[in-house]
């Protein structure tokens, strides 16, 4: 049987190097933590870590609520998702977090907290349990889902995939590289003219839209809307210049994020209606990939929305995100006309598989579907290389990275880690001299994009994408 034996929590306080303005939300510093657990794997001890930011006005988009009754409310559901875990007894890892989620579930209904808000703690827990099994296993995620190492019953997720399982639809290997997709945040500069005085960051690290292309030779994005229409088309028209002067006008894609801003079906269609009929953004929509989450999250799953899907045939590719919170999320938003959903770690990775299947099912039989790698500011060195492990085991390649660009790498994590990570993943991290007006001074680790992409090897092989033994001892305890 499986069980949870010890359970310890990190906290590290960040500070971005700029703002991250997305939705109703600007992160400027968020806490970051980091599970450590040990598991008993049916007679073999092995332990296992995560991490992840919590950051504000995501899981829970009320903009009247404090931000420090938030984290307190994301501290709270972790600290019950490992309480939950502690009572578990299970055959496999994925009827251990069957019973995990049914768990947090139904105490998340008696608390009248959100899903989505509920199962980050969940994610936490089932994280560091795949972790584990892969060290146990000794090998990477797409080798113990191909092995099935997981016990996973695809048909106890979503029905039609029953009697299958992960290989009948994952890749055969994950691929070597993926695009890293570039997040243009809403209060982002797109040139270094859009920087007022006293703005520019002196880290060695580039500031501007124009400046990420030149440096890490970025040819995917992400572009953040908010549904104030005259501002939105004036970034994009800006943004189109310069996406055609520096990708050489046909050598680039881009998804839309629409963060939730719109409140009624017809809303957004007759806002993208709009923008598309511009003369000035008619080059931009060729490469356009997908389109995320438009609608508020109280709207988004309405049957109403197969009404709208009905009366606009020509619609680009949407997805859900933020909507993609329980496991029925996923099949309902595909019977609404939705193109498909995102994947990222803090909804959960055996939910994501399971997704991904679902997804590459619907392929097969030759429907339009889509299953896109989106970021929540993952940063430091465990969450955005798991993230990109689970990423590359699906076989999405292209993939959001934000956390990069928001905080200088690895710099504010401890000596220990940074060398950690420049050791065992040598492909994914380079050592960068900063600057000296942030205060961060001499060198430190951060993510190697070149030529607009991220090398996977080390990651692939590595269990879960973590290898050896983090030491996390120069990060400050928190309470569990």
């Amino acid at each position: 049987m499986i069980s949870l034996l010890s359970a310890e929590l990190f906290r590290l306080e960040l500070h971005a190097r700029i703002p991250f303005r997305y939705g109703i939300a600007t992160l400027t510093d968020v806490p970051h933590l980091i599970l450590r657990a040990t598991f008993d794997l049916n007679g073999r001890t092995e332990s296992g870590v995560a991490a992840d930011s919590l950051p504000p006005k995501w899981f829970t988009k009320d903009p009247a609520r404090a931000l420090a009754d938030e984290i307190d409310e994301m501290l709270r559901v972790i600290r019950a998702a490992v309480r939950h875990a502690r009572g578990v007894r299970a055959a496999t890892p994925f009827a251990f977090w069957r019973e995990l989620y049914g768990a947090q579930s139904a105490w998340a209904a008696t608390e009248g907290l959100p899903p989505l808000l509920a199962h980050f703690g969940t994610s936490f827990v089932e994280r560091v349990l795949v972790h584990a099994v892969c060290r146990a296993r000794r090998a990477g995620l797409a080798t113990v889902l191909h092995e099935n190492l997981l016990g996973i019953d695809l048909g106890a997720v979503h029905r039609p995939l029953a009697g299958s399982a992960p290989r009948d639809w994952l890749p055969a290997a994950p691929p070597p590289q993926v695009f890293a997709r570039h997040t243009v945040g809403l209060a982002d500069a797109i040139v270094a003219t859009d920087l007022a005085p006293g703005e520019r960051v002196d880290d060695g690290l580039p500031q501007t839209l124009q400046e990420c292309i030149r440096f890490y030779g970025l040819r995917h994005f992400k572009i953040k809307i908010n549904g104030d229409a005259p501002r939105d088309r004036a970034r994009l028209e800006r943004m189109a210049a310069v996406l055609a002067a520096e990708c050489g006008g046909e050598d680039f894609a881009f998804s839309l994020d629409g963060n939730e801003a719109f409140h009624t079906s017809s809303s957004f269609a007759e806002y993208f209606r709009e923008l598309r009929a511009r003369p000035s953004l008619a080059a931009l929509w060729p490469h356009l990939l997908y389109i995320e989450q438009p609608w508020h999250r109280n709207v988004a799953l309405a049957p109403a929305m197969a009404d709208l899907a009905r009366a606009w045939p020509e619609r680009p590719p949407v997805i859900i995100d933020e909507s993609d919170a329980e496991i029925a999320s996923l099949p309902t938003a595909l019977a609404l006309g939705y193109a498909g959903t995102s994947h990222k770690n803090c909804k959960g990775v055996f939910k994501g598989i399971a997704n991904a299947c679902l997804i590459a099912q619907r392929r097969a039989a030759r429907q339009p579907a889509v299953l896109s790698g989106e970021d929540l500011c993952s940063v430091g060195p465990i969450s955005p290389i798991q993230d990109l492990a689970v990423q590359a085991a699906l076989g999405v390649t292209s993939v959001e990275r934000n956390g990069h660009h928001y905080f200088a790498g690895l710099a504010q994590f401890p000596t220990a880690l940074q060398q950690h990570a420049l050791a065992q993943h040598p492909d994914l991290y380079v050592r960068h001299d900063a600057g000296r007006s942030t205060g961060l001074t001499g060198a430190w680790p951060r993510l190697d994009i070149r030529d607009g992409q991220l090398a996977m090897g080390s990651v692939n092989a590595a269990p879960f994408g973590v290898p050896g033994e983090p030491d996390f001892s120069q990060i400050p305890r928190e309470s569990l």
